[in-house]
């Protein structure tokens, strides 16, 4: 994803694990302001929803908790399995039991304020990232 300069057309929301970029969005660490919180809030809510639907696919598919391929191929495996699950929710087939969709990360918690180690170049796209995540949050929150 780092090769292209803008590799997603939209945002991508990651957790504290990820680094904060101008298209894959963190939560704030400390929010300030009630648009931050909100942001925060938001951005929680997004990313359980899809962690959610992830469990959910690989309770029906075992195939999908560990994928042994190359990248491409893997790509292709996911996507055909979430066409198979909508497909099986618009017949209103029961989904599996169990609950694996909580990864158990539930640390909304961001790194990025830890940027003593970083070289100029990685700050220079963390300062970006911040700068778009500020303009995301004063557009909409």
């Amino acid at each position: 994803m780092e090769q292209v300069n803008q590799p997603v057309r939209g945002y991508l929301l990651g957790d504290s694990g990820y680094m904060l970029r101008t298209w894959l969005l963190t939560p704030i660490l400390n929010p300030l302001t009630r648009s931050e919180q909100q942001y925060n809030n938001s951005h929680t809510s997004t990313r359980s929803t899809v962690e959610c639907a992830i469990g959910v696919c690989k309770r029906r598919w075992s195939c999908l908790r560990k994928l042994r391929l190359s990248p491409a191929k893997a790509c292709d495996v996911i996507t055909v399995c979430f066409m198979l699950h909508n497909r099986a929710r618009r017949l209103n087939l029961p989904e599996p039991d169990g609950d694996e969709g909580n990864n158990g990360n539930s640390s909304d918690d961001e790194d990025d304020d830890d940027n003593g180690n970083l070289h100029a170049s990685e700050q220079a796209r963390v300062a970006a990232g911040k700068a778009e995540r500020q303009r995301v949050i004063n557009k909409y929150f």
